[in-house]
């Protein structure tokens, strides 16, 4: 994870005057080349690092320039101490503690009890899950592409060789946001979907994305794929339907009958998500998502006669 890395490299340097670049690619396990990228990374935030020449350089913090333990409040410490905690519950990160504990050491005030927690592992534990995420993690660090084969929503298998550019957590879920190197565009990849990856030695350039936009959000919402479902249910369920579907789309018809109307991409991941309602909701419109609803349940019942 880049903030943490930045974090470690923040608290070297004020502990210790100057450290080789090479130094500190072998202590975070990346290159060379993203250790600069950090630097211009802290330098535009405002930290003054500067490159010393000679015998003595290397990276450093200009000369007299001195963090005021109080550039981080108290409750500020907190926040990053729990957001490092909750990422590490999904992947391995060495370097997470030992961030944690050099941020302990900006100040010498105890710090508030946890009083929240972030778990994003699935219930029971995935190690399998997290090894994935930290394999992708580290591609991306690195700029290397990496290769696995995919299953999408419909159960169509395919080898796919990406560029991995980010680590989305999305509706609970862990995704990969790659440049697909098989259709010439980027694609959101469901971690779990994943079998057989591998990390490649081949190098990329990384592509100007603007992740703060969200992109996946509007591939997700592509008009073609867009369909208005209406669908009704009961009195009973209205809590947890306005807050999965918002209030503003639930209404009441005439005969007192709920009502939500809201659009989703059409596609098998729509019928999974439709029938595991179960019993909770009815389908309206359109007629033709409503037709093949009941020919899937029709098949759950042969199966089941």
């Amino acid at each position: 994870m880049k903030l943490d890395r930045l974090l470690a490299i923040i608290m070297i340097l004020v502990n210790q005057r100057r450290v080789q670049a090479q130094e500190l690619a072998e202590m975070f396990d990346v290159s060379v080349r993203t250790i600069y990228r950090d630097i211009d990374t802290l330098n535009q935030a405002g930290i003054p690092i500067v490159t010393y020449q000679g015998q003595n350089g290397g990276i450093g913090l200009i000369d007299g320039y001195r963090m005021d333990k109080h550039v981080l409040t108290r409750d500020e410490l907190n926040a990053i101490s729990i957001a490092l905690k909750s990422i590490s519950t999904s992947y391995q990160d060495v370097h997470a503690s030992a961030v944690l504990e050099k941020l302990k050491g900006i100040t010498n005030e105890q710090q508030p009890p946890e009083s929240i927690f972030i778990d994003f592992s699935p219930w029971g534990g995935s190690p399998v899950l997290k090894e994935k995420v930290t394999m992708l993690k580290k591609a991306i660090e690195t700029s290397v592409c990496v290769h696995f084969f995919y299953s999408n929503s419909s159960g169509e298998e395919s080898e796919r060789e990406v560029e991995p550019h980010t680590i989305v957590l999305k509706g609970q879920s862990w995704y990969l946001y790659a440049f697909c190197l098989k259709k010439k565009q980027f694609r959101l990849f469901k971690i779990a979907r994943m079998k057989e990856l591998t990390v490649d030695e081949k190098e990329f350039e990384r592509k100007e994305v603007q992740l703060d936009e969200s992109p996946w959000d509007k591939e997700w919402y592509h008009p073609e794929r867009i369909t208005t479902l209406v669908f009704t249910f009961q009195s009973r369920d209205l809590a947890m339907i306005e807050e999965m579907f918002g209030v503003e789309n639930v209404t009441k018809d005439e005969e007192g009958r709920f009502i939500v109307r809201t659009e989703m991409p059409e596609d098998e991941g729509m019928y999974r998500f439709l029938l595991g309602f179960m019993d909770q909701i009815e389908v309206i419109e359109p007629i033709h998502v409503r037709e093949k609803l009941r020919g899937l349940l029709k098949k759950m019942g042969e199966i089941y006669k």
